[in-house]
């Protein structure tokens, strides 16, 4: 019974067409499918997740408030060692105290001794040749010919990609339909080197630093890890320094990306003033599946060619020519739930074929991710007149009727991992989105299908491409991703970001 009470379902009536035979033959026949849906974020607030985002905003509030109070003290405390009549008769003490705190104070503002803030210098989006382009159509039809799919796997793919999103010009490397192909490591780096080198390129030309100035490097690509790893073969390509601090994040999905970027934060904080550079990748020729387990083959429909190069800094000189500044970054984990842990697999089935598994309780689970993401990322971004709101409903106890913020008054645009077609609809229902807020991860869905990690940078590059971020701007990313994880993080514009010279949408409109 409780198991009943915990699953969301959602409804839909489906027209089956004329009755052929039987007692209702010639009237139309109808059929309600049921299925397994997000659920509801407006209705209920997680208070574990408040607190937690409570305490993220208020840990630094702490330290700006106690920390020039302890070197006031302590500076007057020093001053009390010197005998200060010696030097200066007529100085009232207590005067000379507070000049001595004051002082304090300065140095302490000089050596700035808070936190320094990230920033995003740039950031390049792969454009793959047009010679790997493919329809949905000629999808299907090369998928036929490689002889590994059987009716219901092919008529599977078909249904799957009518309903994706996924537009006619997204990139697939061809390999990967080739009769008798098997996954090699040759393919994987081969595409791996393609895309992450293209991005790469892209991203030093736009930015003009040279490589041997990078001194932290991070690397995360879901399936594909090698020996070397890749951020190995990105070193020996362009010949980073040999004092390098390199990363390789690997098995961590979709949400790897911002996973990368607060390692990137973390380690500019540990070694300020100098660059670190992020990619983030999929190989999609060894995500590919050529079996026919139903619950396998959609990540064949949806993953598509991309990568995405980002250039952080921690220095400020380098703050008038970045792009944005990160203001926050929250990570949510659901792998101690057993359904979350096995919602995506990489497993072999029965012939050994391997392959991503999707589990049917993938939605929903994620759907639990992202609202305890969201939930805790709250207090962090909302305005102050939603959390007076939200605390008052707190203090009286309203739980009939609890008082939801409204999300959208926290950022300007949002960039939503666009994974498909369904998951996007029912994010947008339940946080209540605009179709503005949705552009930009439906454009991206559309043209350059599901990218894995980079898809959150594909999208704001179309905005950047469209003109739409004004100086102030706040920018949510969203990534999910296999664990189960949800990742949020917000850039804040440090100016009007105007048409790039180099964008993987520009190119479209040339």
């Amino acid at each position: 019974m409780a198991r009943a009470q915990d699953e969301l379902l959602s409804t839909e009536i489906v027209n089956r067409g004329m009755e052929n035979s039987g007692p209702y033959a010639g009237s139309l026949s109808f059929s309600v499918r049921v299925r397994r849906g997000l659920p509801d974020f407006l209705n209920s607030v997680n208070l574990k997740y408040v607190k937690l985002g409570y305490s993220y905003l208020l840990s630094p509030v702490f330290y700006f408030l106690t920390a020039p109070v302890f070197i006031v003290i302590f500076s007057a405390q020093i001053g009390k060692l010197f005998i200060w009549q010696d030097f200066c008769p007529q100085c009232d003490p207590i005067g000379a105290l507070f000049i001595v705190g004051l002082l304090g104070l300065i140095i302490y503002i000089y050596l700035d001794l808070s936190p320094r803030s990230t920033y995003l210098v740039d950031f390049a989006c792969y454009r793959p040749p047009n010679e790997l382009k493919i329809s949905k159509d000629e999808f299907i039809e090369l998928a036929k010919k490689s002889g590994k799919f059987n009716g219901a796997a092919i008529e599977f793919q078909r249904r799957a990609l009518k309903n994706s999103g996924i537009g006619d010009e997204t990139y697939m490397p061809r390999v990967v339909f080739q009769p008798g192909h098997k996954i090699t490591l040759k393919d994987g780096r081969e595409e791996a080197a393609m895309v992450m080198f293209g991005a790469v390129d892209d991203l030093l030309a736009a930015t003009k630093i040279r490589p041997r100035d990078i001194r932290i490097l991070i690397v995360n690509c879901g399936i594909l890890n090698t020996t070397p790893s890749l951020s190995s073969m990105v070193i020996n390509h362009y010949k980073l320094r040999h004092d390098i601090h390199s990363f390789n994040i690997g098995g961590m999905g979709c949400a790897a990306g911002i996973i990368a970027i607060d390692l990137a934060k973390d380690l500019l904080k540990a070694y300020p003033g100098c660059y670190a550079l992020v990619v983030s990748t999929e190989v999609v020729s060894y995500t590919w599946y050529s079996g026919n387990d139903m619950d396998m083959l959609l990540p064949n429909c949806l993953f598509r060619i991309g990568a995405a190069a980002m250039l952080l800094s921690s220095c400020r000189s380098d703050r008038w020519r970045s792009k944005y500044e990160l203001k926050q970054l929250v990570r949510t984990h659901r792998g101690m739930d057993t359904r979350s842990f096995k919602s995506i697999q990489l497993r072999e089935d029965a012939e050994r074929n391997q392959g991503l598994s999707v589990s049917k309780d993938l939605v929903e689970v994620g759907g639990h991710a992202i609202k305890a993401n969201i939930t805790t990322l709250g207090p962090l971004v909302l305005p102050v007149s939603e959390q007076v709101h939200f605390f008052t409903n707190l203090l009286f106890k309203k739980r009939n009727s609890p008082y939801i913020p409204n999300y959208k008054l926290a950022f300007e645009h949002a960039c939503i991992l666009a994974t498909s077609k369904k998951v996007l609809d029912e994010i947008q229902k339940n946080l209540e989105l605009t179709e503005e807020y949705m552009e930009a991860s439906r454009k991206t869905l559309e043209r350059f299908g599901n990218t894995s990690s980079s898809s959150v940078w594909y999208e704001l590059a179309y905005l950047e491409a469209n003109t739409r971020i004004k100086r102030g701007d706040r920018i949510w990313q969203l990534g999910f991703g296999s664990g189960f994880k949800c990742n949020s993080v917000v850039w804040k514009a440090l100016g009007n970001v105007g048409k790039p010279e180099r964008s993987p949408w520009i190119q479209d409109s040339n």
